[in-house]
């Protein structure tokens, strides 16, 4: 028994001298594989900056020229990868590794089936015209400035200043609103005045409001105003103009400023814009209704 621990011992001594010389043999192997792949990764993002620069000339949209300095750099680490396992002498472990990336591809396709959508929808996105770096869009309920387009996901930038991300696959699949595809938007408001108002005046002094506050508004054939509804206690109209703006916040802000330039000249010109009033009617009687007269109390007799 002593013997055969003895020899067993003697093996693992000397695999682990064997192991140890081929360690210190591979040794300057490893070190100058180390160096390869450090000066691999450098040279990728000296060549990803090289390409953006180069693509600058172009008319490219800013998201192509990412997309295709990414897939450039991509390619230089993956010669880089090849050469270093080249050092390494894994030659043979290479070629088992591409034997099996057809199965391990399947496998991992069938997994990441999102993520590849996505990857796609973002090829796409970075291709089309009408989408682009600081356009104002809406887009599955959210709205906001396009700050980013990866592979992945659309960064939004909010009027609250916060961001959104939208996967690109939901950004493909679903309607787009682009604000700034147009030099001007279309500014919408609606109002109502009192039964008794001068419907020609109140038109007039709208459009004459809306003249005077806004600079991109230069003529009264430019606002368009339409009374459109005899509601319950008032008669409601809406008025039309155009603004020098692609931001849908920008819209927002002229939106408020008209109505507050049409409520001061309304406060000014004495003219009313009524709110709804109910009145309530009781039946004669019906606040007593369930009202009893009470029998007087009467204490013990004495008797």
């Amino acid at each position: 028994m002593k013997n055969k621990l003895l020899e067993a011992w003697s093996k693992m001594l000397s695999k682990l001298d064997h192991w140890l010389d081929s360690i210190i043999l591979a040794l300057p192997n490893f070190i100058i594989a180390i160096i390869v792949f450090s000066f691999v990764l450098f040279l990728s993002k000296w060549i990803n900056k090289l390409v953006l620069k180069l693509l600058d000339r172009s008319t490219m949209q800013r998201s192509m020229k990412n997309l295709i300095s990414k897939l450039v750099s991509a390619v230089v680490v993956i010669i880089g990868l090849f050469i270093v396992l080249g050092i390494l002498n894994l030659d043979k472990a290479l070629n088992t590794v591409l034997a099996g990336a057809g199965v391990l591809g399947l496998a991992v396709g069938l997994a990441l089936q999102g993520a590849l959508a996505n990857f796609y929808s973002g090829v796409v996105l970075s291709y089309i015209h009408f989408f682009k770096y600081g356009d104002w869009i809406e887009s599955n309920g959210y709205e906001g400035e396009i700050t980013n387009i990866d592979l992945r996901s659309v960064t939004l930038k909010q009027s609250d200043n916060n961001l959104v991300y939208i996967p690109n696959k939901m950004v493909v699949d679903s309607p787009i609103k682009n604000y700034s595809t147009t030099a001007q938007s279309r500014v919408i408001l609606g109002c109502g005045v009192h039964y008794d108002s001068d419907l020609k005046f109140v038109r007039d002094l709208v459009v004459k409001t809306i003249v005077e506050t806004f600079d991109a508004v230069t003529s009264s054939q430019e606002v368009i105003f339409m009374y459109n509804e005899f509601a319950d206690s008032s008669i409601n109209f809406e008025t039309r103009f155009w603004i020098k703006s692609t931001s849908a916040l920008q819209v927002a802000k002229a939106k408020s400023e008209a109505m507050i330039a049409i409520k001061a000249a309304f406060d000014a010109n004495d003219i009313n814009i009524p709110f709804p009033i109910r009145t309530l009617d009781f039946p004669e009687g019906f606040l007593g209704a369930n009202t009893q007269k009470e029998a007087p109390v009467q204490g013990p007799s004495n008797e």
